[in-house]
């Protein structure tokens, strides 16, 4: 018997306010093989073998952003399962995304391989093209309706 898995992936959207407008950290993707010339989460990646999600998105935000999130400062967004076109078992995705406002150290692209830049965008002015169920993840905070778990390319979502 098959048993079919899932990929899981850590999101973190560092957030602070300015003049009273929220904002989100957004990387602009180069060199990745998916989703290439569009913004997204400010770090992201899969979780590795024998790490929690938590401890992911905080690796990830060391890893692509130099910067520290302490575990504790982590609030859980959404989990949105997402399918790929085809029907090839690795397009299938489960992602948890994470918001932090504090963390320590000053954002920086440290994958320019993976990142042409990084920049900070009002929720309510973003830019394009953002890669698409991310999208729907930022529009929802941006209107205050972001459910807790959503389905994205299946036949029901």
């Amino acid at each position: 018997m098959h048993r079919f898995s899932l990929v899981p992936a850590a999101y973190l959207l560092l957030r602070r306010n300015v003049a009273g407008r929220r904002e989100v950290l957004l990387q602009f993707r180069k060199g990745t093989g998916f989703m290439d010339e569009h913004w997204a989460c400010g770090a992201a990646g899969h979780v590795e073998a024998e790490e929690s999600v938590f401890d992911a998105a905080v690796r990830e935000a060391a890893e692509e952003l130099d910067v520290r999130v302490d575990v504790r400062d982590l609030m859980p967004l959404i989990v949105v399962h997402r399918r790929h076109e085809d029907d090839d078992p690795v397009n299938q995705r489960v992602d948890f995304f994470f918001a932090a406002d504090r963390w320590e150290g000053t954002p920086r692209t440290v994958e320019p391989d993976k990142s042409a830049t990084l920049a900070w965008f009002a929720l309510d002015d973003l830019p394009s093209p953002v890669v698409p169920h991310e999208l729907r993840v930022l529009n929802g905070l941006a209107s205050g309706h972001l459910e807790h778990l959503a389905a994205v390319g299946f036949s029901s979502s």
